[in-house]
């Protein structure tokens, strides 16, 4: 492809991403498989493109703003490459109106670039908020979880988000897993808090890697990977993952067991569901059912009560601490007004599951206040026979979590994506 043709083919898939309810990386991931005709390299360059476009989407808007202009998908295109130091003339030539080439440059836009020359992507100007690329919705709950350290956060949370692996223990050691990296020339090192996993500094052709085909590894962030750990599953107990989705801590949580006991993982999407199965089967373990549900209430819940020894509970949120690999969730909105309610239901649900003296994890990948802490003392509030089991008590090596008895990590404190955890316990007279 033409450099020309490349801008306009980044322009179509903005367009796909801005119009279809669906997250940007599977959406380019359907506009590729329906181009195959796009070479490796191609490829590379318009998805790199488009997310930069998405990393920068308040300071493009804020600039476009400034001089009166709407921030359209080809607006954002021209003021980013005009920021980024490319002059008039030199998008002019690419802007040219030829075949696969976008549109030729109207005077208003060339007076914009005019404007542009000489400026760089940020400006004194700029509120924390833009800078920081945080949408209007979080900006109330995240400056007051994080107070003055907000600007430092909202600036990691830019930064290219890390590839982790999580080593099966039943299939491999970490150390031999790190020789096979190294031997394919990835640099790798083993993570500082997750004690199977392993992150690579590069960001390799995940065809390429063998390990994630004979289900020796998979990738899994390392705050995930966490998660999973607080469960604390032991061989021959019965655990349920209660929003299991795609099955990647139900992988770890099942390999914790060492393929001994009963792991039930439940969704609402069952087509989710038998997509993981193939990743169970993969990873050589052979103590996980899939359970699709209805709903949170669905009446399995109510026949099962009180016949689990740990069930995690990965609510459905605004993931709000994915937004380094996820950049067009900030503007998605938050639907906070569906969401707290839904988490609130769900934890109630699945806690109707854990015996007396069982443990219950609830998680999320978010930030927000509102999410994690307020909701665990809602649900204690309104159910007496559980109480809190404090992060020194379950993992005690974890001493750098920003809070003194929940598992909460940032990107900017600890190089993950944004978790939080809860471990709860049934009294054993419940």
């Amino acid at each position: 492809m033409t450099p020309a043709a490349r801008l306009q083919a980044t322009l179509d898939l903005m367009h796909d991403v801005e119009s279809v309810a669906r997250p940007a990386d599977a959406v380019v991931s359907a506009w590729f498989r329906a181009r195959r005709q796009i070479g490796d390299a191609d490829r590379g360059h318009i998805s790199e493109l488009l997310y930069a476009l998405l990393r920068h989407h308040a300071r493009l808007g804020w600039w476009l703003a400034k001089h009166g202009r709407e921030a359209t998908p080809r607006s954002r295109l021209l003021a980013w490459l005009a920021l980024e130091g490319k002059t008039p003339d030199q998008i002019h030539v690419l802007f040219n109106g030829g075949k696969f080439a976008p549109a030729a440059l109207t005077d208003q836009e060339r007076a914009l670039l005019v404007t542009l020359q000489g400026c760089t992507i940020e400006h004194p100007a700029m509120p924390d908020e833009v800078r920081g690329e945080c949408p209007a919705w979080a900006v109330a709950p995240l400056c007051r979880r994080f107070g003055d350290s907000f600007p430092r956060e909202m600036a990691a949370m830019l930064t290219p988000a890390p590839l982790d692996l999580r080593v099966n223990p039943l299939k491999a050691t970490r150390e031999a897993m790190l020789r096979t990296l190294r031997g394919l020339g990835l640099p790798a090192e083993a993570t500082r808090l997750a004690p199977d996993g392993i992150r690579v500094a590069q960001r390799p052709s995940l065809a390429g890697l063998p390990m994630l085909k004979t289900g020796e590894a998979e990738i899994q962030n390392e705050g995930s990977q966490l998660v999973a750990l607080l469960v604390g599953a032991r061989p021959g107990e019965r655990v349920v993952d209660f929003c299991a989705g795609a099955g990647g801590k139900t992988l770890a949580i099942a390999a914790q067991m060492a393929n001994k006991g009963h792991v039930i993982a439940c969704d609402i999407s069952a087509g989710r569901l038998k997509r993981s199965a193939e990743r169970f089967r993969q990873a050589g373990l052979h103590n996980i059912e899939t359970r699709p549900l209805t709903s949170e209430r669905d009446p399995w819940v109510k026949r099962h009560k009180g016949g689990f020894d740990r069930v995690l509970v990965d609510a459905p949120c605004s993931g709000s601490g994915t937004w380094r690999r996820n950049p067009d969730a900030r503007w998605r909105g938050s639907g906070l007004e569906t969401l707290l309610p839904l988490q609130a239901s769900i934890l109630a649900s699945a806690a109707r599951l854990v015996k007396p003296g069982g443990r219950l994890v609830y998680a999320t990948c978010s930030m927000l206040p509102e999410e994690n802490e307020a909701q665990v003392a809602a649900f204690l509030a309104a159910h007496p026979g559980f109480h809190v089991v404090p992060l020194r008590d379950v993992a005690p090596q974890l001493t750098e979590s920003a809070h003194p008895d929940y598992l909460s990590l940032t990107p900017a404190r600890h190089d993950t994506d944004g978790f939080f955890a809860a471990i709860m316990q049934r009294d054993a007279a419940s």
